[in-house]
């Protein structure tokens, strides 16, 4: 066995001592802060494009936000090959299977990259009919779909670069994906005024560096997973059914939680364009405002999964448990402050994005309605991760689509059919209550079962 070998699995067998003996809150901490960065860096590419598409006008920034599912599906391709393939390798290296992460590391790499080359080509294929079916009114659309065609570029290296970041952090690297995710969030925020204003492609350009900035994302977290973690080898490529029924099971409850995300998107787009262009608008504000506060939370959760991962794997149930308790009281805490936050400063929150009094009444009111629901997420978000992460395929995916689509399409449909405008701002505050009762049953069945 060559130096190199050992190293390997001296390094291994490091990481899996500190995944399953140090201290559950700060090996979560430890883990969730780079993680968090990652997820709110990458919320901001969506929220720098709204803000800067904002100072063109109403429509422009309405055509972002029915752009935003597509957005969403992209991620959700990214989320099922990365939390797929991340979430066998995290169990792998607690039970200590090397070859089989080596394996499932290229395999959801290269899935991911076939994935997102399929996004571009059927997307180019029904550009403008994908525009109106994605929301589009007739004044929105040609800006949507000078959104769109740029954005369709880069999509193989935004769902790519979702898996490599994904797979850092189930290794428990997570601060190199944190690196790469920062480098194109930055980028992203820089490229944008100069591509809408300097170079006069007004919102054409947004979508033009939000491209250029996932390609240098891209290729930086590859280069992060060569260095810094278990390498892609196209020799280890293994397209059989074994890794990818794997993937499936560890990637479908993120699949259908983003999938079903994007098409409530859809159906709230629709629903809001009945109100007009300023309604579209609103509700594209209060979705990233929430997105970015949302991604946090995500991120902390991410942060718990690896050490769920590892210790589940090794059969350190206690730690587990333990890992739910410290994210679910810590979580509460911040997520009370925000809520109080967005409903204290919600008219100056939306006038920050838009300056148009009909967007600011609109937003002000749904911020407010989703504020008051805000901190029941936390809870969904951690046993949701924590079910997905261990095998409970079923349960994990009912949890990922119950408060963006299983619960919120028909409070949606129900509260605006009986309340108008008021029912679709509140809409998602009713979903968020009932999510929270599900998966409280579910989290707390699960719990028990670990003895």
């Amino acid at each position: 066995m060559n130096s190199n070998n050992i190293s390997a699995e001296e390094k291994q067998a490091t990481k899996f001592k500190q995944m399953t003996e140090e201290p559950v809150d700060k090996l979560i901490l430890g883990l969730a802060i780079p993680t968090i960065a990652s997820m709110l860096i990458t919320s901001i590419y969506n929220m720098a494009d709204t803000y800067f598409v904002g100072k063109i006008g109403t429509s422009a920034t309405g055509a972002v936000g029915v752009i935003f599912p597509l957005m969403t599906i992209i991620q959700a391709v990214g989320f099922f090959f990365g939390h797929g393939s991340g979430n066998y390798v995290s169990r792998m290296l607690g039970a200590k299977r090397t070859k089989e992460c080596e394996e499932m590391v290229t395999t959801g790499f290269v899935y991911s990259l076939i994935g997102g080359i399929l996004i571009t080509v059927f997307g180019y294929l029904f550009l403008e009919p994908f525009a109106v079916f994605l929301g589009a009114t007739d004044t929105i659309l040609p800006y949507a779909v000078d959104y769109l065609k740029y954005i369709l570029i880069g999509a193989p290296a935004m769902v790519s670069s979702f898996v490599l970041n994904n797979q850092l952090r189930f290794q428990g690297n997570a601060v190199y994906g944190m690196i790469g995710i920062m480098i194109g969030g930055l980028l992203n925020m820089v490229l944008d005024p100069v591509c809408i204003f300097v170079l006069n492609m007004g919102v054409a350009g947004a979508a033009v560096a939000t491209a250029l900035s996932q390609y240098i994302c891209f290729f930086v977290l590859l280069y992060m997973s060569d260095k810094k973690s278990i390498p892609i080898r196209f020799k280890n490529f293994r397209p059989g059914a074994y890794y990818f029924k794997e993937i499936v099971k560890g990637g479908l409850p993120s699949l259908f939680r983003q999938g079903c995300s994007s098409i409530a998107f859809v159906m709230l787009n629709h629903s809001a364009g009945v109100y007009g262009d300023a309604a579209i608008a609103a509700m594209t504000v209060v979705q990233r405002i929430m997105q970015f506060a949302a991604s946090a939370m995500i991120g902390y959760g991410q942060g718990f999964q690896p050490v769920c991962g590892f210790n589940f794997g090794a059969k350190k149930y206690d730690r587990v448990k333990d890992g739910v308790k410290f994210c679910t009281k810590s979580s509460l805490l911040v997520l009370i402050a925000f809520s109080v936050i967005g409903i204290v400063f919600a008219p100056q929150l939306i006038a920050q994005f838009r300056d148009d009094p009909e967007v600011i009444a609109i937003g002000v009111r749904t911020l407010r309605f989703q504020c008051i629901s805000f901190p029941l997420v936390g809870w969904i978000i951690i046993s949701n991760m924590m079910a997905q992460t261990i095998g409970y395929t079923v349960r994990a995916s009912i949890m990922g689509m119950g408060r963006q689509f299983l619960f919120f399409v028909p409070c949606l449909y129900i509260m605006s059919a009986v309340m108008g405008l008021t029912g679709i701002e509140a809409s998602q505050m009713a979903a968020d209550i009932i999510g929270f009762a599900v998966s409280l049953a579910i989290g707390i069945d699960i719990l028990k079962k670990m003895k």
